[in-house]
């Protein structure tokens, strides 16, 4: 099947292209006729929070639109005649604006002015959604807020789209990874032309993804940051899957194979071991579906679908680009070996076959010493708290951070993440029942202030919110959710039969971190169980893929280990707080599907050295293994860790946590443990490392990594 493909796709070369180009403006047509409609989905069924959602949509009381703040602060005292004339003017223009449905003045209600007078804020009513309000819209309500300042009057923008203006764009990131994954194709290749094409390879195969993507967010459920993980997972294996078959291209003309056969063999070879990774990081991606929450459901699928489309590019764009370039590469790269061999240098894989020589010598204190570098990593994972940011963790210089702090100078640090206690039902009526909680919450210990209860609008049910001493992120606010709802409430409802929920985004965001450590465990057992099953199948062996799995697992600690260290307890200067809560297993799944892909690449070079062989030698086909792959391996890493890396750039948290995390993942994979530890315990293993018993042997398909 290979052999065919990259046949077809070599001689028909100007066809393959005009296909893919075609591909890629047909998908970005349709994306810039529909546009975007990307939309988070917070469902979770069974819990608390979702309940209180349920019930107050139930009784009319739930909302179309969603709010801002327009967050002012007067070190001379916001009643001063001449300020607050300036402001009443200013939220009376707020009021005409686009978007805006209405505005309650921070003069006209009580407790909307801080105790000392110098910051309040006025509410304003949107139309619609926060996640649906264009930021245009945002912005110009920001800029007509800041048209009073001066004076010692300053004004500012807090709430979820006031946040929308912070997340900035991630093209920055994208193209500084790109330039450095550039530099180190050019370093490898010696050319430009043969450096980009894993670059023009990605490109393709990730912008007709995305395009693709932005049509289907009209029909599925996908969040709006689910595009720029697509472009960091799609540019990094996009890369290396084009480079690892590349490589094997070079050496194929270097060994003196006319641009055909070399492009056909190294499809052959390298191809399959491709199409095996491409499939355990999709095995891995799906097995996000079984956490069952929508957001990332979505997420999973996209980013999937980019991994296939990125495989089907490598197999079938890759092989007519070698094709178009073929003649010139061979006259390149044949002329640089025999440069190369004229001034004595040894060939390519002479450092990584002493290496091997090395590890191989003393492969217990190897095994040892990267497994107890891993794994000291990865012990601060086991104190990782999870959660959500909140405006508190945007960048110092927006207006959604610094309304955030002023509301936490001016009525305390909870302010802008209350709890929100929904009551229905009580043997003395719901008013009762509403009156009795906000009496028992006041002396709650935790609790900073409670509003007067509010009636829906049919009468039936009631919120009281709830402000917390501590802050959204905080684990007094959390631990506060759990006295709630463990103790305080059940309580008063075997007293008055009234039904309790604690709601708000603070209990829902506490909810999903539950909900998604709950179902971990399923999650990881789907994903490794298929993926040693998969290896199984490839490798014929039960070791390898029992080894592979435990070390990845051990990558995936240290990149989470290393998220706890910098950003929840804010080493290198980070503003400290929860790891965001889908995180683990987003980079769970991607981190295991590629750690796979290094270990598919190094292990089946071994098993072509080892079935060679006539006299069946291990040690030399591990030694051989790592000097044909670990340059290679390295390269690929590097690419990988520098695109990820750049993401830390990015304004948005969750793309600068998810960025580190992927780029500790892949370093410490592609360095310590397939350059290190693995050849180490191949070389224990021994011969037994291929061994599959006689009844797997004949229940198992035989798939033949090796080209024959």
């Amino acid at each position: 099947m290979f052999v065919r493909i990259a046949s077809f796709a070599y001689r028909r070369r100007w066809l393959a292209l005009v296909l893919w180009v075609a591909v890629l403006a047909g998908t970005w047509a349709g994306a810039s006729v529909v546009g975007e409609d990307y939309r988070n989905s917070f469902s979770l069924p069974g819990t608390d929070s979702q309940h209180a959602a349920d019930l107050l949509a139930e009784h009319g009381a739930a909302r179309a639109g969603d709010t801002v703040e327009i967050v002012l602060r007067h070190d001379g005292g916001l009643r001063e005649p001449g300020v607050e004339q300036r402001v009443t003017t200013m939220l009376d223009e707020v009021a005409g604006l686009p978007r805006v449905a209405q505005v309650h003045s921070l003069y006209d209600r009580e407790g909307a002015i801080s105790e000392d007078g110098t910051i309040g804020y006025a509410t304003v009513m949107l139309d619609m959604p926060s996640t649906d309000m264009p930021t245009t819209d945002t912005q110009r309500i920001v800029d007509t807020a800041k048209e009073i300042e001066g004076e010692g009057l300053q004004a500012e923008l807090g709430g979820e789209a006031a946040r929308t203006l912070a997340a900035g764009e991630t093209g920055a990131a994208e193209g500084m990874g790109l330039l450095a994954a550039l530099v180190i194709l050019v370093l490898m290749f010696g050319t430009v032309i043969a450096a980009g094409l894993p670059i023009i390879i990605a490109l393709f195969a990730v912008g007709s993804t995305v395009g693709a993507i932005v049509v289907a967010s009209h029909v599925f459920t996908i969040a709006e940051w689910t595009p720029p993980m697509m472009i960091l997972v799609g540019l990094g294996v996009g890369i290396d899957y084009a480079l690892l078959i590349f490589a094997r291209y070079r050496a194929e003309l270097v060994r003196g194979e006319d641009p055909e056969r070399a492009t056909v063999n190294a499809m052959d070879a390298a191809g399959r071991s491709v199409f095996f990774a491409g499939c355990t990081v999709i095995l891995a991606l799906l097995g996000l579906v079984a956490l069952g929450l929508g957001s990332l459901q979505g997420m999973a699928l996209a980013t999937a679908l980019t991994v296939l489309v990125t495989m089907l590019a490598s197999l079938t764009l890759l092989p007519a680009l070698l094709g178009i370039f073929g003649r010139r590469f061979a006259r390149q790269f044949t002329q640089r070996a025999e440069r190369r061999k004229a001034k004595g240098r040894a060939d390519d894989g002479s450092g990584w076959r002493r290496l091997a020589v090395v590890v191989q010598r003393r492969p217990l204190a190897a095994l040892l010493a990267g497994t107890m570098l891993v794994a000291a990593l990865a012990l601060p994972a086991l104190g990782v708290r999870l959660g959500f940011s909140d405006a508190g963790s945007d960048p110092e210089d927006t207006t959604s951070r610094q309304a955030y702090d002023l509301l936490s100078r001016g009525f305390g640090p909870g302010f802008s993440g209350p709890l929100l206690v929904v009551t229905e039902g009580g043997s003395d009526g719901v008013e009762q029942a509403a009156g009795a909680v906000a009496s028992a919450l006041r002396g709650t210990p935790g609790v900073q202030a409670v509003a007067d209860p509010m009636p829906t609008p049919d009468g039936e049910a009631a919120t009281v919110l709830v402000f917390p001493a501590s802050s959204p992120q905080d684990e007094q606010t959390s631990a506060l959710v759990d006295t709630l709802r463990g103790d305080v409430l059940p309580s008063l409802s075997a007293e008055n039969g009234a039904r309790y929920l604690v709601g708000g985004a603070t209990a829902a965001a506490q909810d999903y971190s539950s909900k998604t450590g709950d179902r971990m465990p399923l999650f990881m057992a789907i994903v490794v169980g298929l993926s040693v099953l998969l290896l199984m199948v490839v490798f014929r062996s039960v070791l390898i893929p029992l080894k592979a799995a435990v070390l990845n697992l051990l990558s995936i600690g240290a990149a989470l280990g290393a998220m706890k260290l910098v950003y929840q307890d804010g080493m290198f200067g980070i503003d400290p707080g929860p790891i965001e809560a889908y995180l683990p297993v987003v980079i769970f799944a991607i981190a295991f599907g590629l750690s796979m892909d290094y270990e598919i690449f190094l292990i089946s070079r071994m098993h072509e050295e080892w079935t060679g062989s006539p006299s069946r030698d291990h040690s030399h086909a591990v030694r051989e293994g790592l000097a044909n792959t670990g340059a290679v391996i390295t390269a690929a890493g590097a690419i990988m860790v520098v695109i990820f890396a750049a993401f830390v750039l990015s304004p948005d948290r969750l793309l600068q946590q998810t960025g580190f995390g992927m780029a500790v993942a892949i370093f410490v994979d592609a360095v310590v443990i397939r350059c290190l530890i693995v050849p180490a315990a191949m070389e224990l293993m021994g011969r037994r490392a291929w061994w599959l018993p006689a009844p797997l042997t004949r229940l198992l398909p035989r798939v033949e990594l090796e080209r024959h």
